[in-house]
């Protein structure tokens, strides 16, 4: 290897690891990793901001502005009566429409937001039908996946197709990822309908698990609720719970307040404690002792208080609350809102919930109305949005339009893609702040900080020598199994980092494989932009996994036993898809 292919090596290997650790933000190891490149030369001048001026950012960028038109013309509000009269209240059938409405969302939406719009929605008919949350919510997020192999307005899909024309090979469109992509949707929802189901757990929202008699046994509540009385000789006595700072320095929830029989739910900064006042309060017990120090003693915690005002709120993509604390928010002074949990990864944390930094996912277990939270920043599982007949039209209409000239290739992606979202604009679906608010930034710059490592992969022969490699290992057994081959790859590095970084890694290795070899580079980058796609074992593989996460209280072992068969699925009908269309 030369000097130049070694040191992109190192580069590329740091960039993943620190990506794997967590420690920083992916965005800004993107964008660090491109300078990087340009310090080192391993990518000229010119080439290194490229990516921010590149068809995919800009595609991507008119992607995000119609999605949100999409979401905010009321489309939830819109399409829950019509899913709950077709759907009925059979599970196996119910389970077919929900993967099935994800699918043919994601056709025209970003997965991530087809999930988002009817995430919603799937909670409400969960509860009207009586069926789990967990049954329904996986089949949606993993319809929205394979709904997004069957179109081209997929980061990955997109991704690939740019490297294709980086290597001076036909781009790809629409029909190049219809037919082997919506093979392997119906292969999906036979899966699901006659095996995947039965491998679901039982779970419902948290809510409703709160909600439930085995109460204490799910959120081991017996060991963190307590009743407390405020005696005479407090130090809190008289005092407003503002003053007291009571959930800043003993990290626990004060939940209710009941003084004479009458509850205050959630309590405000300015409730007075006065002798006999008793405080409901979430926390670990050690805590708790701290607390009786300074004048509080303890009660029977028997009481139905946590059927009381209850909502569930989820932390979408785009909020500016990731990567932000609850206390740094001020998130109960600013929405009057009490949080007694957090559910993260299939785990209820109670305790110091205000110093977590939030992420994508969270589900936030909130006492009081939620209601008047501004959507983009906390999705309210039990909020209807309101519907505008004009502006769902008009959004529809338009996304119509722009599919239709995406699918015959009459005028550059880009181009339809921005004329689109500028079209929703001046229709007044959305105002240029809302447009502005729309585009998902950190995706665009993740995007734009690693397009200049496939361009260094071509530039320096990293990516021939690792494609010539991988062709003396699958020589002699076909095309077909090269490109399946390269399919596992990008689904095993998907599962890790997911589908745009496997991408933008994976896809110049890909190309180069199939050059080198003489194989189809269209069917090669098909196959791989479908592995990107494939993130079925882990909620880490997919934002759309991490959404579903906290409101179904799933666990990474159910995404490993659902998404097994999902992974064997897809790979069956990609195998059959490409021997029959290319």
């Amino acid at each position: 290897m030369s000097t130049e292919e070694i040191l992109l090596s190192g580069i590329i290997a740091a960039m993943l690891a620190i990506m794997l650790s967590g420690r920083l933000a992916p965005d800004w190891v993107a964008l660090s990793t491109m300078l990087l490149l340009g310090i080192t030369r391993l990518v000229d001048d010119d080439q290194l901001l490229s990516g921010f001026s590149s068809s995919v950012v800009i595609t991507l960028l008119g992607l995000f502005i119609i999605t949100n038109a999409i979401e905010d013309s009321g489309l939830a509000a819109w399409i829950s009566p019509r899913l709950e009269r077709l759907a009925g209240t059979s599970e196996p059938r119910l389970i077919l429409v929900v993967m099935m409405t994800g699918t043919l969302l994601s056709l025209v939406m970003s997965n991530i937001a087809a999930g988002a719009v009817l995430l919603p929605v799937v909670v409400r008919i969960s509860e009207s039908s009586q069926i789990k949350a967990s049954r329904l919510l996986m089949p949606l997020s993993f319809g929205t996946l394979v709904g997004g192999m069957a179109t081209y307005f997929t980061t990955a899909n997109i991704i690939l197709s740019d490297i294709l024309v980086q290597h001076d090979e036909s781009g790809l469109g629409m029909m190049d990822f219809l037919p082997t992509g919506g093979l392997i949707v119906l292969g999906a929802l036979l899966y699901m309908h006659f095996i995947g189901r039965h491998q679901l757990p039982q779970r419902g929202t948290i809510r409703e698990r709160l909600a439930n008699e085995d109460l204490y046994d799910t959120y081991q509540l017996g060991e963190r609720l307590w009743k407390l009385e405020v005696t005479p000789a407090s130090d809190f006595v008289h005092k407003s719970l503002g003053m007291c700072h009571i959930g800043q320095e003993f990290g626990v929830t004060i939940v209710s307040v009941e003084q004479n029989r009458h509850f205050i739910s959630p309590p405000g900064a300015a409730t007075v404690l006065y002798p006999g006042t008793q405080l409901w309060v979430v926390g670990r017990s050690e805590r708790v002792e701290h607390l009786l120090e300074h004048g509080l003693v303890q009660v029977s915690t028997k009481s139905s208080i946590y059927r009381r005002n209850f909502a569930e709120i989820i932390i979408p993509p785009r909020s500016r609350a990731i990567s932000k604390t609850l206390k740094e928010l001020q998130f109960r002074n600013r929405y009057d809102l009490s949080v007694v949990a957090l559910w993260r990864e299939g785990r209820s944390y109670r305790t110091d919930v205000g110093d977590f930094q939030l992420q994508v996912g969270d589900a936030l277990l909130v006492q009081g109305n939620a209601d008047h939270l501004d959507p983009r920043d906390y999705m309210v599982l039990h909020h209807k949005q309101p519907e505008s007949p004009r502006k769902m039209l008009s959004a529809l209409l338009i996304t119509a339009v722009v599919l239709i000239i995406a699918i015959f290739n009459l005028l550059p992606l880009p181009e339809v893609m921005l004329a689109g979202g500028l079209a929703l604009v001046a229709n007044r679906n959305l105002t240029m702040e809302q447009a502005y608010e729309a585009v998902e930034w950190r995706v665009l710059f993740l995007i734009a900080g690693l397009l200049p490592i496939s361009i260094a992969m071509v530039n320096t022969g990293l990516a021939a020598r690792l494609g010539s490699l991988l062709v003396e290992y699958t020589a002699g057994y076909g095309d077909i199994v090269t490109m399946m081959s390269l399919f596992l790859l990008a689904v095993l590095v998907t599962q890790a980092i997911g589908g745009q970084v496997t991408a933008l890694v994976i896809g110049p290795i890909a190309i180069s494989t199939a050059l080198h070899m003489g194989a189809n580079p269209q069917a090669t980058a098909v196959a791989v932009a479908i592995g990107c796609s494939t993130a079925f074992l882990t909620p880490i593989a997919h934002p759309v996994n991490l959404l579903m996460m906290g409101p179904a209280g799933y666990t990474f072992s159910d995404f490993i036993k659902v998404g097994s068969g999902m992974l064997i699925t897809t790979l069956v009908f990609l195998f059959i898809g490409l021997v029959l269309f290319w």
